[in-house]
């Protein structure tokens, strides 16, 4: 089944060109199925880029998904024209009685700030436990996993010497967890951030369950609650061209940037990336939509709250 997105998001087009198929609010609502209900909140700067980033990902499976796009209130983004956010986004308020099935929470660009000093880290906070009791399992990418894990459990993030940046082989912890499902034994994932998680600052935090790590990136999938939350550190829905677009608009910035580890092709700038993770990406995120959202989550969505930890079967 395809997603379902508002009928005139510019993703859609660019979507159809990759053979992609979405569905318009017209067709789907046709269709005698529950979709599954995925909030979105964007915390990114380039909020048209990570739309379709996520919605390539979550179309790629049997499951119809609706899609629904949030912005923070007490935060105006300056980079992506009003009018577009004022179309395909609600404020949190409008949402804060909704139920989902799953929500996904981007990065920032905010993560060598304390936490503390985050304009809108209140509100942040307080989405961060809605979500315990409005969705059915909610997946933290970098920074927002970095401050959900402080929020939470009180794990504080490190400063790197240097940017990691780069496409990195990583490794399942526990191989027949139903996250990596079809998975190779060893997997890569773009990574791209001044500050890591380190494995000791959460060895006493029982809570925590580290699922996959790497020897050059770290750790980089962690959960708790049995699924309910899944902490991405890096950046599998990145699309072949980002870590590119971003190392040049950095050289254009006059930064001094190392070029994207193991990235392009005989790590030559002059090359084409060679792409290495969108296969594993995709069933990273369709294991979850399945095993952690479709399965666990209550035809009646106001059952929510009164779900438990999940109970994994593997």
């Amino acid at each position: 089944m395809p997603v379902k997105i508002p009928d005139s998001l510019p993703a859609i087009q660019l979507l159809e060109k990759e053979n992609i198929f979405v569905m318009s609010d017209l067709r789907a609502n046709a269709q005698d199925i529950r979709p599954l209900r995925v909030l979105i909140l964007n915390l990114m700067p380039l909020k048209i880029t990570t739309e379709t980033d996520f919605i390539r990902l979550l179309s790629n499976n049997p499951l119809q998904v609706e899609i629904e796009f949030v912005r923070l209130d007490t935060h105006i983004s300056k980079n992506t024209p009003e009018e577009h956010l004022e179309m395909f986004y609600k404020g949190f308020s409008e949402v804060r009685d909704d139920f989902y099935d799953g929500m996904i929470i981007t990065g920032a660009p905010v993560e060598m700030m304390d936490f503390e000093a985050v304009s809108y880290w209140e509100e942040i906070q307080s989405i961060f436990d809605w979500a315990r009791t409005h969705v059915t399992s909610t997946l933290y990418i970098c920074w927002a996993s970095q401050a959900a894990l402080y929020h939470f459990y009180g794990v504080e993030k490190s400063p790197l010497a240097e940017k990691l940046f780069g496409v990195f082989k990583h490794t399942a912890i526990e191989k027949r967890h139903p996250l990596f499902r079809g998975f190779d034994d060893e997997f890569f994932i773009p990574h791209s951030r001044h500050t890591t998680i380190l494995k000791t600052s959460i060895t006493d935090k029982q809570e925590i369950s580290v699922l996959s790590e790497s020897r050059d990136a770290g750790l980089a999938i962690l959960s708790s609650r049995g699924g309910r939350e899944f902490y991405f550190t890096g950046h599998s829905e990145y699309a072949p061209l980002t870590l590119d677009d971003e190392y040049k608009r950095d050289l254009e910035k006059g930064l001094n940037i190392d070029m994207p580890l193991d990235y392009y092709v005989d790590n030559n700038p002059d090359n084409p990336p060679l792409v290495r993770w969108t296969s594993h990406a995709n069933l990273l995120f369709n294991n979850w939509l399945n095993y952690f959202v479709y399965q666990e989550t209550p035809f009646d969505l106001k059952d929510v709250p009164n779900l438990g930890e999940i109970k994994l079967t593997v």
